[in-house]
């Protein structure tokens, strides 16, 4: 966050409505959190040089405030009061991506309680568009943006929490999008990752169902269409995933924080 070549730590803290920003000391420590103020609620934050000034600035989505907030940063480390952005309903999950093809990173968002994604276009520096909505199944909670059927175009994949499946929305090449394709999940799925997880170089998604205790791994068929879900038992209530080669091996693993169990889970690759 500082140009140090140190990767630092930032957070949405939930029930004190700030983001914190931990500094790397350079031997994997890190100074006190500084704050910064935000909505009601922040739950999902993501980093990414928004105004392109090459330097690292937060977006994140405040779940109880109805928008995205936007930190600038000053160029030190140090950010910006936030600009906000409406988004309607309890915004949930939040990543950045140039969804449009004019090489300015654009948010996307999932708004958990009207049921749809927005998407705000940047306007070039920094600030940006009105969200443009397109529907979802019920409760959207978590969201990802990959080229999924190969024409060089981000498309987005969000967990439909309330509506046990997963939507794929393809980019129509301008920046909008197709209406979803629904695939059926385990109950309650609350986070998604996209990832080439069988090296047939074609992103697969990768979901964890809470109320299932299991993780499920849709094959894409390469068209950016999927196989049905492959299920991996986990521990009790799976509520966030990520997917890495954990031992080297250069196959990308699954690694799964289990809430009701109060332990991380690690599913290896075959």
């Amino acid at each position: 966050m500082n140009s140090d070549n140190k990767p630092d730590i930032v957070v949405p803290n939930y029930s004190s409505y700030n983001i914190g920003v931990l500094l790397n000391t350079g031997n994997g420590t890190f100074l006190p959190q500084t704050t910064y103020s935000t909505g009601t609620n922040p739950t999902s934050v993501a980093v990414a040089d928004m105004n392109g000034d090459n330097k690292p600035d937060i977006v994140y989505s405040n779940y109880n405030s109805d928008g995205v907030g936007v930190l600038l940063n000053k160029g030190n480390g140090t950010f910006l009061n936030q600009t906000t952005y409406p988004t309607g309903s309890e915004s949930y999950s939040v990543v950045v991506v140039d969804v449009n093809g004019d090489n300015k990173l654009d948010i996307i968002v999932a708004n958990y309680d009207l049921n749809n994604v927005g998407v705000l276009l940047n306007k070039g520096n920094g600030t940006f568009l009105n969200q443009i909505t397109y529907p979802t199944g019920t409760n959207p909670d978590s969201v990802a943006v990959v080229d999924m059927n190969s024409d060089n175009k981000p498309d987005i994949v969000v967990a439909n929490g309330g509506s046990n499946n997963v939507g794929v929305l393809l980019n129509k090449g301008n920046g909008t999008f197709l209406n979803q394709i629904t695939y059926s999940t385990g109950t309650s799925p609350n986070s998604v990752a996209v990832v080439d997880v069988n090296g047939d170089n074609k992103p697969d998604i990768i979901v964890a169902n809470r109320h299932s205790n299991n993780v499920g791994v849709f094959l894409n068929k390469g068209n950016g269409t999927f196989l049905n879900q492959t299920t991996y038992s986990t521990d009790s209530g799976p509520g966030s995933l990520t997917v890495v080669d954990v031992n080297g091996d250069n196959k990308p693993d699954i690694v799964v924080a289990n809430r009701d169990s109060n332990n991380v889970g690690v599913l290896f690759n075959c």
